[in-house]
């Protein structure tokens, strides 16, 4: 009896622990540090199609290119890297090929007259995922980083002083190693984490689901130095209250640590319907996609992760849909690419392919407000939130935030208990009003908040059609 009144009382100890905020951005796209919602909700945001990106138009591109993965470089241009296939045939052939494109801006793209930069290196070609890695002291030689295998081969590491010339590196010793499964079919894709202080994998695998049978699945890896890796098992997936939620098939998983707020991982994702068909045989042949390619459909969904084995998956519904037109319901298309990247000062994008198997394959970009994959939000009749106890550093609480005419925002820093604070109660709060993606929030005493820096505090923040995307103490 006593050792459990011990343990209960350790349990409601480390429970009560405030969150460690610091001075970093937190997004509202979860309900990690949300304790109350009132008249108030979570809402996913819309992204806005920007049209046509890159057109996979070469000779030796076309139809069938795939597993793009677009990176912002230290000078601030891009690249974005793909498989470069016109025509289909069986994985890891050596018609595959990596090629790439090139960006100032992420908004308009070319291509150097010879843009292959890897190719008869089957199978690796099928799904070679790249990244630039930024872990100091990292070898100058060995900044590009890149994988890509099946289950056969394992998962095949190479390096690059330039992205354009690759080498394998440590020989024919694999990351991860062949498996007697269906794995690493997909984008395997890997990146340095600040937050975790080391390499991440997000690879394919499958998984046995009663009445569903294999379950195109994401597990992890991790690695302090690049060389050795474990495997830190099957991802879970979390619903907005906390249950396990309903298994999909997630063919890419495009995690990676989100630049404004590095310890958040975003995922603009693609979930895979195998056999649900929208095309017939007549439809599918106005369109001119490949005959083996209209028979399943696919979407991108939008999805976090805080570090470890679990995902959270508030947001349920499509993040983009198929949208409008015959082309864009066929099999395989609508795939995100890797990474989220800034493309001007308020606006951050994604890309997604269109048209895949067809003869007009390209990506298309796709654009929302800097921190704005979802908000806080409430309507006409107004809400609320209230945060659990965190403690944070700083001097002031800058917020991205957007209004209508007649909204708007107030803000009430309370004490660990939820009583209001001296000089920081709500009937003191200057309304913020309009829509910006820096503001700081002001008190009829000021905005100087560093005389609670250190201390347990909660946040209350009351909003009428009104929209909260991200706030953090600076």
């Amino acid at each position: 009896m006593k050792s459990l009144l011990i343990l209960s009382l350790l349990t409601m100890s480390a429970v009560a622990q405030p969150i460690e905020l610091g001075a970093r951005r937190e997004l509202m796209v979860d309900h990690y540090l949300i304790d109350q919602l009132k008249g108030a909700e979570l809402r996913p945001q819309t992204p806005i199609d920007r049209g046509v990106a890159i057109p996979f138009d070469l000779p030796y591109e076309g139809a069938f290119c795939g597993y793009v993965s677009v990176i912002t470089l230290p000078d601030g241009t891009f690249r974005a890297y793909y498989r470069a296939l016109p025509s289909a045939g069986e994985d890891g052939s050596d018609k595959e090929a990596t090629a790439y494109a090139e960006s100032t801006d992420g908004v308009h793209w070319s291509k150097p007259k010879n843009n292959i930069v890897l190719q008869h290196a089957a199978p690796v070609t099928h799904n070679f995922s790249v990244f630039y890695d930024t872990k100091p002291g990292v070898p100058e030689d060995e900044r590009w980083k890149g994988i890509g295998g099946t289950n056969k081969e394992g998962l095949v590491r190479f390096v690059s002083a330039d992205g354009i010339t690759w080498r394998k590196l440590m020989g024919d010793q694999r990351m991860l190693p062949p498996h007697e499964g269906y794995r690493y079919d997909s984008q395997n894709l890997i990146f340095w984490s600040e937050a975790e202080r080391k390499y991440l994998c997000y690879y394919r695998n499958f998984k046995q689901i009663e009445g569903m049978g294999g379950v195109r699945w994401i597990s992890r890896a991790s690695s302090p130095d690049f060389v050795h890796w474990q495997e830190d098992g099957e991802m879970t997936f979390l619903d907005a209250k906390g249950q396990t939620a309903k298994p999909e098939h997630l063919y890419t998983n495009q995690t990676g640590a989100y630049f404004r707020a590095p310890h958040l991982y975003v995922s603009v994702a693609a979930r895979f319907l195998p056999g649900r068909q929208v095309l017939s045989e007549e439809e599918a042949k106005e369109v001119g996609v490949d005959p083996g390619y209209f028979k399943d459909i696919s979407e991108a969904i939008f999805m976090t992760s805080r570090g470890g084995t679990t995902y959270d998956r508030t947001f349920m519904d499509g993040y983009v849909r198929p949208g409008l037109g015959f082309e864009n319901w066929t099999s395989r298309t609508n795939y995100p690419a890797l990474n989220v990247i800034q493309t001007g000062p308020e606006e951050m994008s994604f890309f997604v392919q269109r048209g895949y198997g067809q003869p007009g394959h390209h990506l298309s970009r796709f654009s929302l407000r800097l921190d704005g994959f979802a908000s806080l939000h409430a309507g006409y009749a107004g809400g609320e939130m209230i945060t659990k106890p965190f403690q944070f550093t700083g001097s002031e609480l800058e917020i991205n935030y957007s209004s209508s005419a007649v909204g708007g925002l107030r803000f009430e820093l309370q004490d660990e208990s939820g009583h209001p604070l001296p000089g920081y109660i709500l009937t003191d709060s200057r309304e913020i009003i309009g829509d910006q993606i820096s503001r700081v929030v002001a008190w009829s005493g000021g905005k100087d908040v560093s005389a609670l820096a250190g201390k347990t505090v909660r946040m209350r923040v009351v909003l009428r059609d009104a929209d909260l995307f991200a706030f953090r103490f600076r």
